[in-house]
């Protein structure tokens, strides 16, 4: 295909694909031209719109590891140890008949490794002597390119930007200095820091979905218009997806740290009761200290309460374990382990539910496209409260009768309180979006007298 090969080197932990684009460029040649000198197995991925997606992943067989190593100009030792795809195997490599040239298979990049993000274009040029997009493998936590002051967004979303300018924002490049520390404590705990970031993202990001009915809180809102260029406007929803990692990469690397420190584990073993178990208190001291921890003395409370989250799992967690408590068999008691439900949605699933949502046709549910995601979180978590509660009676049947009998009154009744706010949320919100009084009291069940009271109850008006 050439009479002349010039060497171009891989970046540390870069896609395959992200190396022949560059290679293709290299060459001053269209990707597609250099693609066709290998056999396909699939179609290149691609985004549900039609777009090409950027976390497009490559796999080789061995000749085609061959070809690719002789257009770079590089051996396939070294590839291999920069392209984390390399050499991975895959049924289709060695399926059908061929005809004994190179064959590739398409793959999507997190799928094959872990999740994929764009690679700083300025650290590249002077890498490499030209500025260029990189794809590559980047975990959450190695996200902030201080050299250069940007946040490298995931690459598997379909937009179009791939870092956030973070110059306004210098307390992120601080945050990302202060996690080679929490890694490094959370080795000596024999803990893996990625564990440890994943409970701490959870939190936090739990924080960041209902943060918008937090009156005290100033910081985020901040630092979401910064790192949009100032201000935010008309796209705000799509700026807090686009931005949510960033903007809360500070408090989660505190949460982190704060979750490894045996001072607070010790907190909530005594907020539980320590010897004599209790439940955990509104105003323990765990969550008020961690609000002070993250900047923000007034959130303790309402961290407290949110039964149901990875907060309260964790905790639930540090005094099981205190107390030597048996699990059934099956189940997950891991200190670092967040369950499926609990696991934040990434950007890309944020961006795909909001453009659903702008799409919804004009039906008896098409209010939901305007109602605020953090309003749907917060009627998802009051719902979430009322089952925890409800699954917590499941023990109170011991005792006396009179007290089994006391624990359930209470427990119902905390349970049906927590119905009843998701119930005013729901139908605050169904007005609001423009439902009639009318259709909002029949599916509720009310009458529209009733929906007055309920809606009155929550300080709403009915327009």
């Amino acid at each position: 295909m050439v009479s002349v090969v010039f060497r171009v080197s891989p970046i540390a932990r870069e896609t395959t694909f992200s190396l022949v684009g560059r290679v293709a460029a290299r060459y001053g040649l269209d990707d597609t031209a250099v693609l066709t000198q290998w056999q396909w197995r699939g179609h290149r991925p691609r985004h549900e719109g039609g777009a090409l997606r950027a976390d497009a992943e490559m796999l080789l067989d061995a000749a085609g590891r061959r070809m690719l190593a002789g257009l770079c100009g590089v051996g396939e030792q070294e590839l291999g140890r920069a392209l984390p795809a390399w050499g991975r195997d895959d049924e289709k490599l060695t399926a059908g008949p061929g005809g004994g040239g190179p064959r590739a298979v398409w793959r999507v990049g997190g799928a094959v490794v872990g999740p994929v993000a764009f690679g700083c274009r300025s650290c590249t040029a002077r890498r490499t002597g030209a500025p260029a997009r990189v794809v590559r493998y980047a975990q959450r936590w190695e996200r902030v390119c201080v050299r250069h002051g940007q946040w490298l967004l995931d690459a598997d979303a379909d937009q179009a930007l791939e870092f956030l300018d973070l110059r306004a924002v210098p307390e992120l490049a601080q945050a990302q200095r202060r996690w080679a520390r929490v890694a490094q404590r959370a080795v000596r705990a024999g803990v893996g820091p990625g564990e440890v970031f994943g409970v701490a993202w959870a939190v936090v990001c739990r924080w960041w979905d209902v943060a918008l009915g937090w009156q005290e809180e100033r910081v985020w809102p901040a630092r979401l218009h910064a790192l949009a260029g100032g201000d935010a406007g008309g796209d705000f929803w799509r700026w807090r997806a686009v931005a949510r990692d960033a903007a809360v990469f500070p408090e989660v690397v505190e949460v982190a740290r704060a979750l490894l420190d045996p001072e607070m584990a010790e907190l909530v073993w005594l907020d539980g009761g320590a010897g004599r178990p209790r439940a955990l208190p509104a105003d323990g001291a765990f969550c008020q200290r961690l609000g002070e921890r993250v900047g923000r003395p007034w959130l303790g409370p309402l961290a407290a309460v949110d039964f149901g989250g990875p907060l309260i799992a964790w905790m639930g967690a540090v005094i099981r374990r205190r107390r030597g408590v048996a699990v059934p068999p099956g189940y997950r008691d891991d200190l670092w382990w967040v369950r499926r439900e609990l696991q934040p949605p990434s950007m890309a699933a944020q961006l795909r539910a909001l453009t659903k949502e702008a799409r919804l046709p004009g039906s008896g549910t098409v209010w939901r496209s305007a109602v605020a995601p953090e309003q749907r979180m917060l009627i998802g978590t009051l719902l979430d409260d009322a089952e925890e509660q409800l699954l917590q009676l499941r023990g109170a049947q011991r005792g006396s009768s009179a007290e089994a009998a006391e624990r359930l009154l209470k427990g119902i009744g905390s349970a049906a309180g927590r119905l009843r706010e998701a119930l005013r949320e729901v139908v605050q919100a169904a007005v609001e979006a423009g439902v009639r009084v009318e259709d909002v009291a029949a599916w509720a069940g009310l009458s529209p007298d009733a929906l007055v009271e309920v809606l009155g109850a929550g300080g709403g008006t009915v327009r």
